[in-house]
C-alpha cells in the first residue's frame, strides 16, 4: 500500500524545509542557491510530481528577470553598456568563447561546447551582491565596476539562453537556423522597446492611480508571464521575454514600488527552481573529469583577467582591479538556467562545475583584500624622529 502525503501538506513541508536550509546558509555564510540545489540532488528520489515544482520555479524565474529587466530603462541600457562595454566584451571573449575553444578542442560538438560555454560564462549576481554586502565592501571603489559587469553580464546572458533554447530544440545547426533564432531576438526586443517607449511610458497616471489596490499584482505579474510566454512561443527563452517585460514596464518610472510588490512571489517561489534543477541531477561517473578540471581553472583565471585587465580600462588602480578580479569566480543563477538545457552526462558535468566554482569563488571573494593587499602590500611612511640636543 502506497503511501502519500496530502499536496497541501507536502508543499507546506517542503517550504519549511526550504526556509530551515536557507536560515542556515544565513548562518554559515552559504549562499542559498547552492544549498538549495544540493536539497535538490538529497530529495529527489522522494519528489514524485516534478510538474507543479517545475512550473513554479520557472515562474520564480521569470519573475527574477523581471525585476531585473526593470532596472534598465531603455536610456539606461545605452549608459552601461558604453562604460563597462570593454570589460565586458572581454569577459565574454575569454568566458565564453575561449571556453567553447577549449571544449571543440576536446571533440564536443558546437551546441554542447556553446553550452558549456554559457555555464562558464557568467559571474553568479546573486552571490555577488550578498557578498558584498555581508562583507562590507559594498562602498569599496570596485564595487561599482563589478556590479556594472554584473549587469553587462545580465543584458548578454538572456540572450545566449535564448540562442541556445533555439539550438537545441532542432536537430541540428546550419546558418538559416541561426539566422532565425537571431531575427526573432531582435523583433521581441524592438517590440518591447516599442512597447515601453510608445506605450506604457504613458500610463504612469494609471500607474499611480491603481498601483496601490490588491489586484494590481496580477497585471503586473500577467505581463511578465505573458511577454515569457511569447518567447517561448517563439522558441526562444521565457528568460529573455521576462527580462524584455521588465524594459517595458521601467519606462513607466515606478521600478522601486514595483519590485516591492514582485519581491515577495520571487522570493517564495524562486527557490523551488534550484531546488527543481537539483532534483534532475542524476549522479554518476563524473563525466570528462579532465576538461573540468581544466575548465575550473580556466574559469578563475579568465574572471581574475577581466578584473585586472578591465577593471583598469575602467578606471581602477592595480590593487583594486586584483581585488575585482578574485571577487568574479562564483558562478551561481545564470549557469544554473543555462544547465538546465542540458541533458545526460552535460548536466552532470555542469551541475559538479557550478557547485565547485561556488564554493572555489566564495573562498576567493573572502580571501581577495588580503591578496590584494599581499601583492600591493601598503606602504609604511617613515616616521621622522626628532633628537633632542
Amino acid at each position: 500500500m502506497d503511501f502519500q502525503l496530502p499536496v497541501i501538506l507536502s508543499s507546506g513541508l517542503l517550504l519549511l524545509i526550504l526556509f530551515l536550509v536557507g536560515y542556515i546558509g544565513i548562518k554559515v555564510r552559504i549562499p542559498g542557491v547552492i544549498l538549495y540545489i544540493l536539497l535538490g540532488i538529497a530529495i529527489g528520489g522522494l519528489i514524485t510530481d516534478h510538474k507543479l515544482l517545475h512550473l513554479t520555479g520557472e515562474i520564480g524565474i521569470i519573475l527574477l528577470f523581471f525585476m531585473l529587466g526593470m532596472e534598465f530603462p531603455v536610456s539606461k541600457l545605452g549608459q552601461i553598456a558604453r562604460k563597462v562595454a570593454p570589460a565586458g566584451i572581454l569577459d565574454v571573449v575569454l568566458c565564453l568563447g575561449v571556453t567553447m575553444g577549449i571544449c571543440l578542442l576536446f571533440g564536443l560538438d558546437w551546441i554542447t561546447s556553446f553550452l558549456i560555454g554559457g555555464v562558464v560564462y557568467a559571474t553568479s549576481s546573486s552571490i555577488t551582491a550578498k557578498l558584498l554586502e555581508s562583507s562590507n565592501r559594498m562602498a569599496n571603489p570596485e564595487s561599482e565596476f563589478i556590479l556594472g559587469l554584473l549587469i553587462f553580464e545580465d543584458l548578454v546572458a538572456p540572450i545566449a539562453v535564448a540562442v541556445l533554447v533555439g539550438l537545441t530544440a532542432g536537430t541540428g545547426i546550419t546558418g538559416g537556423v541561426f539566422g532565425l533564432i537571431i531575427l526573432k531576438i531582435v523583433l521581441l526586443t524592438i517590440g518591447a522597446i516599442l512597447i515601453g517607449l510608445f506605450v506604457f511610458s504613458k500610463l504612469g497616471g494609471f500607474f499611480e492611480k491603481y498601483m496601490t489596490q490588491d489586484i494590481f499584482i496580477l497585471f503586473v505579474v500577467g505581463i511578465a508571464l505573458s511577454y515569457g510566454g511569447l518567447a517561448l512561443y517563439l522558441e526562444l527563452s521565457e528568460v529573455l521575454g521576462a527580462f524584455l517585460a521588465g524594459i517595458i514596464i521601467a519606462e513607466v518610472k515606478k521600478s522601486e514600488q514595483l519590485e516591492h510588490m514582485v519581491l515577495p512571489v520571487k522570493d517564495l517561489l524562486l527557490p523551488l527552481f534550484f531546488l527543481y534543477f537539483g532534483t534532475t541531477i542524476v549522479f554518476g561517473e563524473v563525466p570528462m573529469l579532465t576538461l573540468l578540471l581544466i575548465l575550473l581553472a580556466w574559469s578563475i583565471v579568465a574572471k581574475i583577467v577581466v578584473g585586472i585587465v578591465g577593471g583598469q580600462w575602467y578606471g581602477l588602480s592595480k590593487k583594486v582591479s586584483i581585488r575585482a578580479g578574485f571577487s568574479l569566480t562564483q558562478r551561481g543563477e545564470f549557469s544554473v538556467i543555462i544547465a538546465s538545457l542540458a541533458t545526460g552526462a552535460t548536466k552532470l558535468f555542469s551541475s559538479i562545475f557550478i557547485l565547485s566554482s561556488a564554493v572555489l569563488g566564495i573562498a576567493l571573494f573572502l580571501f581577495a583584500p588580503k591578496i590584494a593587499n599581499w601583492l600591493y602590500p601598503k606602504k609604511v611612511k617613515a616616521k621622522t624622529v626628532s633628537v633632542e640636543g
